[in-house]
């Protein structure tokens, strides 16, 4: 005895099954548009039906390039597998939807890794997609550049390593932009960040106490204003006049501490006065007899002023370096962005290539660890094809790279260690 059921003849009386998997894991935070091209295209996979772009694109009223992104879309999410009968011809294709469940329980049932890392509890809920994307948002403010290549993947792995929330990501970026002199590379965050890990300091709250408390500068500064009677904060010609003091001289808290004290005859206790005194003992001129020698002179040691202006100088060359660079590296992408447009689109599949990959970590699924060395590979085949339309165009591969007048301190006179970078002497000395 044969059994056989009924089929309607007409393709449209027909079910298309959706995997409840596709619907909450994936089409939840999906393109409006790239939803509509998977489901209309899984309906015509199901009747064995061929379709081409150009009709997907005609069906459902968007342009054929959408329908391209959403394949390309769905591929990195994988959930569909793209076939070339032709090698040669990436633009001829055609499209294998994945079965999720098979995916799943079949490697649950061999025995196989899922490559899924291990979430602390406390930040399962901080690290849906909406929070990430508005981190890296702020962060990409912040640093006034795009995140590319492995670092939003490493941001990633901060958290789930170290255990700390985004805000603290975000505070870290902030804490290295402004208060580290535009030191922004993940490289150098990651420094920090390891830091005020190892110190036990997971959260703002306790990282902004100890960075008031143990911020050597910070600390100086609300030093001497203290030893002078002062109960506000420094103005900034004043830090820039302790830095010298700090930096440039190089004395220690106690030594100017003690020029502090030579203020306690006069009516009115001034940086510039301390300064005068800290400018003869630089020079060697004996202690004892500074106060006076200050007095007389008003304040105002001759060779204050002129180490000052230089080292303002020097700053402001380094101002100048950064903004020539910045001004060569826009003029040198839109050069190449105009001669070379698919170095454009490529520059934009590998930033969405970076920002996929820290999804990809947290979003559990089985095969994390595989795609991720898939879109890794993708991003190198990228590069490697950037490096090779850039040569093919008698450029240097290196030419759309951020210059730098210094690269070892980018053009910021300190090191990554906070020491003051070799150039600064060089830049000092033609002052």
């Amino acid at each position: 005895m044969g059994f056989q059921r009924q089929t309607a003849k007409n393709h449209y009386l027909h079910d298309t099954c959706v995997e409840n998997m596709f619907i909450n894991e994936y089409m939840v935070s999906a393109p409006g548009d790239y939803v509509k091209v998977f489901l209309y295209s899984l309906m015509y996979a199901d009747l064995s039906m061929p379709l081409e772009n150009d009709m997907i694109a005609r069906e459902l009223s968007i342009e054929e390039e959408q329908v391209l992104l959403a394949w390309n879309y769905w591929e990195k999410q994988g959930v569909i597998r793209k076939h070339y009968p032709d090698p040669n011809n990436k633009f001829r294709y055609d499209v294998e939807f994945i079965d999720l469940k098979e995916q799943l329980y079949g490697a649950k049932a061999s025995g196989k890794s899922t490559g899924k890392k291990d979430v602390p509890a406390h930040l399962k809920k901080q690290l849906d997609d909406s929070t990430m994307r508005d981190m890296f948002a702020e962060i990409e403010r912040i640093t006034g550049r795009f995140l590319s290549g492995n670092e939003p993947a490493n941001i990633q792995n901060w958290i789930i390593d170290h255990g700390i929330t985004p805000d603290v990501v975000i505070f870290a970026y902030s804490y290295c932009q402004t208060q580290r002199g535009g030191k922004n590379q993940y490289q150098y965050v990651n420094t920090v960040i390891r830091d005020w890990v190892d110190k036990g300091l997971k959260n703002i709250s306790d990282i902004e106490t100890y960075l008031a408390e143990s911020d050597n500068r910070h600390n100086q500064y609300k030093r001497v204003m203290k030893a002078l009677g002062f109960t506000r904060n420094s103005t900034e010609e004043e830090k820039r006049i302790m830095d010298v003091w700090f930096g440039e001289y190089g004395f220690g808290l106690e030594t100017v501490l003690e020029a502090c004290k030579k203020t306690s005859g006069i009516s009115s206790p001034n940086i510039n006065y301390v300064n005068s005194i800290l400018t003869s003992w630089y020079k060697g001129e004996d202690r004892r007899k500074t106060g006076s020698a200050a007095t007389a002179s008003g304040g105002a040691a001759a060779g204050t002023s002129d180490n000052g202006d230089r080292i303002r100088r020097v700053m402001k060359s380094y101002e100048e370096d950064r903004e020539r660079n910045e001004r060569l590296w826009k003029e040198r992408t839109e050069e190449i962005y105009e001669r070379i447009p698919r170095i454009l689109q490529i520059d934009g599949e590998l930033h969405e290539l970076s920002m996929s990959l820290p999804r990809l970590i947290l979003s559990g699924r089985f095969d994390a660890k595989k795609r991720a060395d898939e879109l890794q590979k993708q991003m190198r085949e990228l590069s490697e094809e950037k490096a090779y339309l850039l040569t093919e165009h008698n450029y240097a591969m290196d030419y759309m790279e951020h210059p730098y007048t210094c690269e070892k301190c980018k053009d910021t006179g300190t090191l990554d260690n906070g020491e003051r970078c070799s150039c600064f002497s060089e830049k000092l000395s033609q002052m």
